[in-house]
């Protein structure tokens, strides 16, 4: 494995790599006749990436593009994101990936809070950031991938003459907020790396091999497929299988086909791979583990037993994405358990006080590295929000937002999400969002939206609104609806909406949503609410 310090960067460490394993095959693009890029597939060598991205580099630089600035990254799952990734890093220059589904006001957003100095843009995307720059206040420069040889625009400003160092941000990574809209998490050379080794070190079930090949279908606007899981393959000799998008009738085409080893998995992915009909070939592959979050438990042992490797569930976030695993035997199998406390990463459940709960107890999870470096390891906060950073470490720990309970064990078991967040298919969505997008609607009066239960999805969004005119018939439900799926990403449009005479409020007119619904009532069920969910489309 590549040794990394307190001093490597990202560069220093993907040249150690190259170096050490020119011939192997770190990123493999699986086969897919349907795709409109690389249909017949591809695997680039280290030594061939490296090529890329020297190649990369040098046309960033001669444009004078350096440390310190940002740019931003509309490329998909495609595999020049890499080659993007890891040149920009080099050169210090900071990476903003763009979620795909971003609408106008999304990427306006965007940009002018990170302030990009260039947005690196597929063809297809080029109407998609058009309509976000509209919007936009700040102004970038902008350049299709499939120009880059022939120009790349200059910065307006120089770069900074600081040497390139571990606490350089190697990217900002968009994740949905509380209080309305995302906030940018700032995470350096050293974070990156830091969780790869982590990553590489649980050992266990999730012991890294030579020769391994992990598939992830995850976004790389992500902090899993995008940092985590490429950067551990990197630093151990190993290769990526990165395809587009989770497809469940190519899963098991595809990892046959790229002889996966290792998966990582969401909770949706489980029910709808064991949806498909049961086939002679459920156990013909070479993987031995997944990894992941949100399985259901009564899915755990069944899907284990029909495909033949287990699943181990993992909790990390993106400001701490050092996994806590639940990867050592026995395993807790059909339960909700994620891990343990380990050294380099404490954790704790406290009450609002801060104080820690008694085992069997929910409570917040809060994390932290050790009492006399907390933060090591950490993100570097929050892009222009020190007060949010602030908050979010009070009292010399991480508050994760998640209520968890720790058995006699030191196991901790996921219970609920604290914050504000809505989980849908390994998305979070701030209700906040969706909430003022709602509430500039002239039709609504008030809004609330909050979670209810998806039997495939994990949560699903639901609106609960008081109109100011309109009459509450389906005909306005989607009237509402189409209003948040023009301006926000689809997922986050309400699945579920319910119109109400009002909502439930305090003295100073807060919305009490816990009200909403009385004990025991399954939202979804009553006889006045508008199920929307088959107009959520790309």
């Amino acid at each position: 494995m590549i040794r990394t310090d307190d001093t490597t960067t990202l560069g220093d460490a993907f040249a150690a790599a190259a170096a050490a394993w020119p011939d192997r095959t770190l990123l493999v693009t699986p086969a897919n006749p349907a795709r409109d890029y690389l249909p017949a597939g591809e695997s680039l060598t280290y030594a061939a990436l490296l090529s890329q991205v020297d190649a990369m580099c040098a046309r960033y630089r001669a444009a004078g593009y350096g440390h310190g600035h940002r740019v931003a990254l509309m490329l998909d799952n495609r595999p020049e994101h890499f080659v993007h990734k890891l040149a920009l890093n080099t050169l210090g220059v900071c990476v903003v990936p763009v979620n795909a589904d971003y609408r106008a006001s999304e990427l306006a957003y965007l940009v002018d809070h990170a302030k990009v100095d260039l947005v690196i843009h597929l063809p297809a995307r080029a109407a998609q950031l058009a309509q976000g720059l509209d919007r936009a206040a700040h102004r970038p420069a902008v350049a299709a991938s499939d120009t880059l040889g022939a120009h790349l625009p200059a910065p307006q400003r120089p770069a900074l003459p600081a040497p390139v160092s571990a606490d350089t941000i190697a990217s900002i990574l968009y994740t949905s907020g509380t209080t309305g809209r995302p906030k940018g998490c700032l995470l350096s050379h050293g974070y990156e790396l830091a969780c790869a080794q982590w990553y590489a070190r649980l050992g266990g079930l999730v012991a890294i091999r030579d020769g391994d090949r992990l598939y992830n279908p995850l976004p790389l606007y992500h902090v899993n497929a995008g940092v985590l899981s490429f950067l551990a393959m990197m630093l151990t000799g190993n290769c990526q299988v990165q395809t587009d998008r989770f497809q469940p009738s190519r899963w098991w085409t595809e990892v046959r086909e790229s002889r996966a080893t290792i998966v990582h998995y969401l909770g949706v992915v489980v029910p709808l791979l064991l949806g498909q009909a049961a086939d002679a070939r459920d156990t013909d592959h070479r993987v031995r583990l997944g990894i992941g979050a949100g399985v259901e438990p009564q899915l755990h042992a069944v899907f284990e037993e029909r495909f033949g490797f287990p699943l181990v569930e993992v909790w990390g976030m993106t400001e701490m994405v050092r996994v806590l695993a639940d990867h050592e035997a026995p395993r807790m199998v059909g339960t909700r358990a994620f891990g343990r406390a380990r050294d380099g990463l404490e954790a704790r459940a406290v009450d609002d006080h801060g104080d820690t709960v008694a085992d069997g107890t929910p409570g917040e999870l809060v994390v932290r590295h050790s009492e006399a470096t907390p933060r090591k390891g950490a993100f570097s906060g929050y892009l222009d929000d020190d007060d949010a950073t602030a908050l979010a470490w009070r009292g010399g720990w991480f508050h994760t937002g998640d209520v968890v309970q720790r058995d006699a064990t030191g196991m901790f078991h996921f219970v609920d999400r604290k914050k504000n967040i809505i989980r849908r298919s390994g998305e979070n969505i701030a209700a906040a969002e969706v909430e003022a997008t709602l509430q500039a609607h002239p039709l609504v009066r008030q809004v609330a939206v909050l979670a209810v239960p998806d039997d495939l999805r994990e949560e699903e969004v639901m609106a609960c609104v008081a109109l100011a005119g309109g009459t509450p018939d389906r005909a306005t439900a989607e009237t509402l609806f189409r209003h948040c799926h023009e301006h926000l990403a689809y997922y986050k449009a309400p699945g579920w909406l319910r119109f109400m005479e009002t909502l439930p409020t305090t003295g100073t007119q807060k919305i009490q949503k816990h009200q909403i619904f009385t004990d025991g009532t399954d939202p979804r069920a009553l006889h006045d609410v508008f199920d929307l969910r088959a107009l959520k489309r790309r």
